[in-house]
């Protein structure tokens, strides 16, 4: 049992923890709680630690039945958990990295759009092939800051049937403490990608037939006249000064949700969840 907040596993933890630097170095991440680890793949597990009152518990004894985990004291436990109230077990996770063609369709036979099947692969890496006359879409981040908010989306994006999440690197870092917590375990199951260049992402998706939609306060289209039912994607921009001219410029259509009163506004992780349901109603319609 490690008793010492000195010992080199626990600086680690704290480093990782604390440094979007160090999780990028290591290619590491912290998730925390029974649910995170429950639903954690077990082939990108790293580590897992508990706490000692958590070990002595006889249901969670049989939940780490078969598996090698280190076991820190209390207080040791508390010091390297992000939350105040921890309960008392946390893992060290391998990054999935995700690449674009995981992400976006891929047309074969000449047409795009709702034409022929796509050929994609699952997070596993194994082949997938989207019927014919099926879509997805997409949320697209400029610059999102609140690392809440990024949660949220994933969280809300699985529910609604999200294809992919895909960031600039502006964006808040997904693999922060918070972040991660917010994902409720989404994290573990939508594809997203994190792009230096945000433009050409998404001139590669316009050219594999996804249209743009971007989320504007001076949109010419109420947020529910279009048609979401082919390949398409939401931009959402900064949560105070939205999405910068030129991203808004890439979009085919610029949209906008109805506000009453004094709002100008809906909180970014709101305005997506508005929008992934939107088209998650015009397909179950369809």
């Amino acid at each position: 049992m490690i008793t010492s907040t000195g010992n080199s596993q626990v600086r680690n933890l704290v480093q990782l923890k604390k440094k979007a630097k160090e999780r990028r170095k290591q290619q590491l991440y912290i998730v925390e709680g029974s649910r995170m680890f429950a639903e954690a793949p077990a082939d990108r597990i790293e580590r897992i630690y508990v706490s000692e009152s958590f070990v002595s518990g006889r249901d969670h004894r049989e939940m780490l039945s078969g598996k090698e985990y280190e076991v820190l004291a209390d207080s040791v436990f508390d010091y390297v958990s992000d939350t105040r109230t921890p309960q008392g077990i946390l893992c060290l996770m391998r990054m999935r990295q995700y690449s674009p063609n995981e992400i976006f369709p891929v047309r074969v036979g000449g047409d795009i759009g709702r034409g022929p099947a796509v050929h994609e692969t699952d997070r596993n890496g194994a082949p997938v092939v989207r019927g014919k006359g099926e879509s997805g879409f997409w949320l697209v981040l400029e610059n999102l800051q609140d690392p809440g908010n990024l949660g949220a989306m994933f969280r809300t994006g699985e529910g609604a049937g999200v294809a992919g999440v895909i960031m600039d690197a502006a964006t808040a870092d997904i693999y922060n403490p918070k972040t991660i917590r917010s994902t409720m375990g989404s994290i573990y199951r939508i594809p997203f990608l994190i792009t230096e260049d945000l433009q050409e992402t998404l001139r590669t998706m316009k050219t594999r037939g996804i249209r743009i939609f971007a989320a504007h306060l001076e949109g010419s289209l109420c947020y529910d006249e279009p048609d979401y039912t082919t390949d398409t994607a939401f931009l959402i921009g900064n949560e105070g000064n939205g999405l910068t001219p030129e991203t808004a410029a890439t979009a085919d259509v610029n949209i906008r949700i109805p506000m009453g009163g004094q709002l100008e506004s809906l909180n970014a992780a709101m305005a997506a969840g508005i929008l992934m349901y939107e088209a998650n109603r015009q397909r179950r319609r369809g």
